[in-house]
């Protein structure tokens, strides 16, 4: 139950950022991938932002034996760049070109009742099952 608590405020914390930033809203960050046009290079400070505190933070998180509410911590152990990463990555990439948004601000914009962001994430479900589908085949 102490888990799910504190997923539940990281997610509206994750949230209320991605508003403040106005990464929920697609033309914001189409705007920034213009750069050819008109160009918004504000979200370039957001993930700077973002990479400076976890460039900060990772290393003495991964110190301790175990995260504070979990038995142990979930980070990939991969380390090759394989066809599938290069291939959910341009797929990723594709998708955030085209619509704006990108899981976390398309799963934020539900709050907002925006038709784009429940059809963004009834795709990006689809993908899942998809690919799941695919690789099991």
């Amino acid at each position: 139950m102490k888990t799910n608590l504190v997923a539940l405020l990281a997610g509206i914390i994750f949230g209320l950022g991605l508003a403040l930033s106005q990464m929920i809203d697609p033309s914001k960050v189409l705007n920034f991938l213009d750069i050819s046009g008109n160009w918004d290079p504000s979200l370039a400070f957001v993930m700077i932002g973002a990479l400076a505190v976890t460039m900060i933070t990772f290393r003495f998180i991964l110190k301790r034996s175990t995260p504070v509410f979990e038995s142990s911590f979930h980070v990939s152990k991969q380390t090759i760049i394989n066809k599938p990463l290069i291939i959910g990555a341009a797929v990723f990439g594709i998708g955030w070109g085209m619509t704006g948004y990108c899981p976390g601000p398309a799963v934020a914009s539900l709050g907002l009742l925006s038709m784009e962001g429940v059809l963004m994430v009834v795709a990006i479900y689809a993908g899942f099952f998809a690919e799941r589908y695919l690789v099991n085949r």
